[in-house]
């Protein structure tokens, strides 16, 4: 006799929770204190300001991926999770307002923005730089990024908008517009954030170039944005909500994926540096020289025992992926040498001079910009059911926990 399963939760996210308001209250001070920051030291408050802008749009994107590949491949284990990746990828046009600070930084951040490294005439001309200035220069820059976030934006706000109409109308052919939307929505969601890598990352060390970086790019954030799923995940539980809606087995999934994507991080990183060190060109090699001196190494080789074999061998055992203190630990220690990658990826350009030191104004840009963006993502995850709700999916998804 099969047996048809049931959400006895609610789905309503409790409208009078404080917690939208505390996470924007935090994501206030900290953009205020990083404001204090830029007028003491600019140079110091770009740099942060790109390392938190990149880890928090990082988590975005990811979930804009995610949710189209869940599309069209017809996925039915994460659909538990579905809403929380619409919500998340639907602000990616309110994020691009954060990108602001950005584009007035360029010429703090980007050398290739100083004019002139272009003129003949001058004694700082840089014949590499006038090679590339068709690319790299400001005007195009800027064109760059309003198609990216136009781009991201509506495909987010798209299958957001889709998901909350199937919600309403139980129209289950709203499926299909939503894979015809996900279906070239991932080249162009592939190619587009690959040269987001080139313009945001890259190209703050222009003479530097890795044809593996666009790729890099998205997996040292797409490994990351499962540490962060887990962590909300066990923050709403805690909460009392969606306790009997995401299952330990979905729990496992979550897992899963963390431990795939480690794979696959740590095979492109390994890829790139390899290649890099066999062809053993000064003009690549350099970029690693300056990330390997000054206190950077310890960071470098952090990376290889935190972010690939340390969290390997732990969720490695299928029984480490059902302990959620397993779980958690391993999560918060991924997201932290996360933040350090990017901080090692962008700092040596501002700090070469000065090897590796930390800046209050690197917390302050972390908690501002952290708090606007989960406080724009619980504002609006309040505002509808926190997880589909006449999904075709679902009754699949929810099945598993009655077959482990």
């Amino acid at each position: 006799m099969s047996h048809k399963p049931t959400i006895t939760d609610s789905l309503e996210f409790p409208q009078e929770s404080m917690i939208p308001r505390a996470a924007f209250g935090l994501g206030f001070a900290g953009l205020i204190a990083s404001l204090i920051g830029y007028f003491m030291n600019a140079d110091q408050f770009f740099f942060s300001y790109v390392v938190s802008f990149t880890f928090f749009g990082g988590i975005a994107l990811s979930a804009l991926i995610s949710i189209m590949l869940h599309h069209v491949t017809k996925a039915s284990w994460g659909t538990v999770f579905r809403r929380i990746f619409e919500v998340f990828s639907s602000n990616i046009w309110i994020w691009a307002i954060f990108f602001i600070p950005v584009i007035l930084g360029m010429h703090n951040l980007y050398h290739w923005a100083h004019p002139e490294v272009l003129d003949k005439a001058s004694s700082e001309f840089d014949k590499i730089l006038y090679g590339k200035s068709a690319y790299l220069n400001s005007t195009f820059f800027i064109i760059r990024q309003v198609i990216y976030f136009a781009l991201w934006g509506w495909l987010g706000h798209k299958l957001y908008k889709a998901s909350v109409e199937l919600d309403k109308t139980s129209n289950w052919g709203i499926t299909t517009l939503m894979r015809k939307v996900s279906a070239p929505g991932i080249p162009l969601f592939a190619l587009s954030v690959a040269f987001a890598g080139f313009d945001w990352l890259m190209s703050l060390d222009p003479h530097w170039f890795s044809t593996m970086f666009g790729v890099y790019f998205f997996a040292i954030n797409f490994q990351a944005f499962w540490p962060v799923m887990i962590l909300l995940v066990f923050f709403l539980q805690r909460q009392g909500l969606l306790k009997n809606t995401i299952q330990q087995v979905h729990i496992y999934d979550l897992g899963a994926w963390f431990f795939a994507f480690t794979v696959f991080y740590a095979y492109i990183a390994f890829s790139q540096f390899l290649l890099i060190y066999y062809a053993n060109l000064p003009e690549e090699t350099l970029w690693f020289y300056h990330r390997l001196e000054g206190g950077y190494e310890y960071i470098a080789y952090g990376l290889l025992i935190f972010r690939f074999a340390l969290p390997f061998l732990l969720l490695l055992n299928r029984e480490a992926k059902h302990s959620r203190i397993m779980l958690g630990a391993v999560s918060v220690i991924v997201l932290v040498i996360h933040f350090l990658e990017i901080y090692w990826i962008v700092m040596p350009t501002n700090h070469a001079s000065h090897g590796l030191h930390f800046s209050w104004i690197d917390i302050a840009t972390f908690l501002g910009l952290g708090g606007m963006f989960f406080g724009f993502f619980f504002n609006k995850f309040k505002k509808e059911s926190m997880v589909p709700q006449n999904d075709p999916k679902m009754d699949e998804c929810l099945s598993k926990s009655y077959h482990q």
